[in-house]
């Protein structure tokens, strides 16, 4: 490869990076500009054919348009919920279990979004956990970076397991059967036991990341938005935030062991809210002054939401999130009918521009379409006004225009790099050459260096299963080239995609887009690198320990 071909491959992350996070470009104005430049170097230089190029742009639209429907429903339904008062109501009763922002940060985006990652997964958690914290009095830029932070550890089991069992899975397929050189390290052990290994693997390394991530929130929380920006004051609830860490994490571990990979962070974020909250009440672990915020400019959103709220029972504010939390929860369960139905209706453009690419989606099985039932629901049981409903859909669409230009510009650009591997330069795809260099250079020490790759897939691809997809098979390979266990190295490709999660571009342009923060995406960025740094750090140490001292 030469160095013009090696800064190709490093052009999708490098644009982002440079123009989103250095030079502080609105994802509106740095998206596509990243894919303009990315497109020209895969055809001029990666010597992706046009048509190829341009079929992979599709596909990115299509999925593009998904994502937008998700971040919409999103969107329409925390308006619909400000508008009918029911926010108002909702910020009132968390006052009754705890006026401290740093515990409702942890109930909020650590064990509610855990679950709702559980039951729903692709961005979904930040997507609910952001507005509610707004909601709550959270600065918005605390609310989405924390958020996104947050929805980490879970996202090994998101959408009922979707990053394992069809991410890892199908990464170590070609085509239908089992790749060659797996079949024969795996012997008589099938495919399925071996993802199960997998599994089990990462949440035993998660045991000791991802009960530390409370008290990583907390810190942040106090350190960046607190009036003394004080690490003290996070460190106050040390012993709750560990608790509250455990709390998930140790009942997603015997989950794993006990079902599978399907239900941990589901089953672990209704375990974790039903031990903690009421230890929240009860002021268990927690010191006697409640932690709090000075007074900003934010308040004045907060004391908006508050004028519109309306005579209503508190159980009754909750309903419309807890229709969600159901029906998310219904329709991903393979033993009912529900996702079969749901996912019988797809939207298919096959063979792309005569390129071989297929891309499809399944309108009514997106949790978009989940957000829009709740929102229809809202309007009937909240009573609102038509006024009301008018004004919410046209603030949410007003919302949409930026989102739009950036998940439109950003999906087809990550396509373009996935998509480079049919190519007339002899080369392999850009993720995957990529990861061959870091590979060369290791060595041995690849434990180190395979969350590092699994973070990089996410962070392109904005999904943790799309790089469970590309980069499981490569990272089967590097341990049968090693001589290390296969299972622990592909746990640690996991990891590394959930650290990932924090810092996709796609993530985080959705997530800003629902709490109004659109062209403030680098700064999120920059906030949440660190907390991935640090995730991808500890499981590549404890990688190192799992294969060389155990």
């Amino acid at each position: 490869m030469t160095i013009l071909q090696l800064l190709t491959a490093l052009m999708p992350v490098a644009a982002v990076f440079i123009l989103l996070v250095l030079f502080r470009f609105p994802a509106v104005r740095a998206m596509p500009v990243s894919l303009l430049v990315v497109a020209l170097s895969a055809v001029f230089i990666w010597k992706v054919p046009l048509i190829r190029a341009a079929a992979a742009s599709l596909e990115g639209i299509m999925i593009a348009v998904s994502i937008l429907w998700i971040v919409f429903g999103a969107v329409l339904l925390l308006n619909t919920l400000k508008n009918s008062g029911a926010l108002g109501v909702i910020r009132t009763g968390f006052s009754g279990i705890t006026s401290d922002r740093r515990v409702q940060l942890i109930i909020i985006a650590w064990l509610f979004g855990s679950f709702i990652e559980g039951a729903a997964g692709f961005g979904t958690p930040a997507a609910i956990a952001a507005p509610l914290l707004l909601t709550l009095g959270f600065p918005a830029l605390a609310a989405v970076s924390l958020a996104l932070i947050a929805d980490s550890s879970a996202v090994s089991f998101g959408a009922v397991g979707t990053p394992l069992i069809v991410g890892v899975d199908q990464g170590l397929r070609q085509g239908e059967a089992v790749a060659e050189p797996v079949q024969q390290a795996l012997g008589s052990q099938t495919l399925t036991q071996f993802v199960y290994e997998v599994a089990q693997s990462a949440v035993l390394m998660d045991l000791f990341i991802g009960s530390f991530i409370p008290l990583v929130l907390v810190l942040i929380l106090t350190k960046l938005f607190g009036e003394n920006r004080s690490l003290r004051e996070g460190f106050q609830i040390w012993k709750f935030a560990l608790f509250a860490g455990v709390s998930f994490t140790l009942p997603a571990l015997l989950v794993v062991h006990l079902l599978g990979p399907e239900f941990p962070s589901i089953i672990g974020g209704l375990v974790g809210l039903a031990v903690v909250v009421p230890a929240a009440k009860k002021g268990f672990l927690l010191p006697d002054e409640p932690w709090d915020f000075g007074k900003r400019e934010e308040d004045e959103a907060v004391e908006e939401i508050s004028a519109n709220a309306v005579t209503m029972p508190l159980y009754k504010a909750w309903v419309p999130y807890i229709v969600v939390a159901v029906l998310l929860v219904l329709t991903r369960v393979n033993v009912l009918p529900l996702k079969g139905w749901l996912t019988s209706i797809s939207v298919t453009w096959e063979d792309i521009l005569g390129t071989g690419i297929t891309t499809s989606f399944q309108p009514f099985y997106l949790p978009g379409t989940i957000f829009a039932a709740a929102v229809l629901f809202t309007i009937f049981y909240h009573r609102m006004r038509k006024q009301e409903v008018l004004e919410t859909l046209k603030t949410s669409a007003h919302t949409m225009v930026g989102s739009a230009v950036a998940l439109g510009t950003a999906v087809p650009m990550v396509r373009i790099f996935i998509n480079s591997g049919v190519n007339d330069a002899g080369l392999a795809s850009m993720p995957m050459e990529l990861a061959e260099i870091v590979s060369a250079s290791v060595g041995e020490a690849w434990p180190l260096a395979a969350p590092v790759i699994g973070a990089l897939g996410s962070f392109i691809s904005g999904s943790a299963t799309f790089s469970n997809m590309m980069f499981s098979l490569f990272q089967f390979s590097v341990a049968d080239q090693i001589q290390v266990a296969p299972q622990q190295v592909t746990a640690l490709q996991v990891l590394g995609s959930n650290a990932g999660n924090m810092v996709c571009i796609l993530n985080v342009v959705a997530a800003a887009s629902v709490v109004n923060l659109v062209g403030e995406e680098g700064t999120i960025i920059r906030l949440t690198m660190i907390p991935m740094l640090l995730y991808v750090a500890m499981a590549g140490m404890l990688g190192m320990a799992a294969v060389y001292l155990f």
